[in-house]
């Protein structure tokens, strides 16, 4: 690729070039142009609640093996579903069907799955409005309904 035009009157080519490379990052365009919206089931917000309809375990990529554990959430917001991962060492017991959670993005690589999940982007991080970390940990219970 050609070096970049330097002269006192290199203006219209840098303007053009600009036009030309706006969009070189994967991840730009759809959050630039609005189009991340369209298709995200979060529709841009950074968290979301919603209701567990059923407990899943996903096979994860290769080279590893094991099953992951995921549940199947129907957000409050529009009624989309999406899988969420259960992070922490037995968070799954924790989480029933019908109770109500909040999730965020996993936070991927550009706007994809993280490490080994395939296809799960979200995350757990409150169940019935108290973090999972903390009744995992033990410090705090889930409030009986």
């Amino acid at each position: 690729m050609a070096k970049k035009p330097r002269g006192l009157f290199a203006g219209k080519k840098l303007k053009d070039r600009r036009k030309r490379f706006k969009f070189r990052a994967k991840a730009l365009k759809p959050r630039k142009t609005g189009n991340l919206k369209k298709y995200d089931p979060l529709e841009g917000a950074p968290q979301a609640s919603g209701i567990v309809i059923e407990k899943v375990q996903i096979e994860v990529k290769q080279p590893h093996s094991g099953l992951r554990k995921c549940v199947k959430v129907q957000l409050v917001k529009n009624g989309k579903v999406v899988t969420v991962y259960c992070p922490g060492e037995g968070a799954i017991k924790q989480i029933d069907e019908h109770d109500t959670v909040v999730i965020e993005r996993i936070g991927g690589p550009q706007r994809g799955s993280m490490g080994d999940i395939p296809g799960v982007k979200f995350r757990v991080i409150k169940v019935a409005d108290v973090s999972l970390r903390e009744i995992v940990r033990g410090r705090k219970e889930k409030p009986v309904r």
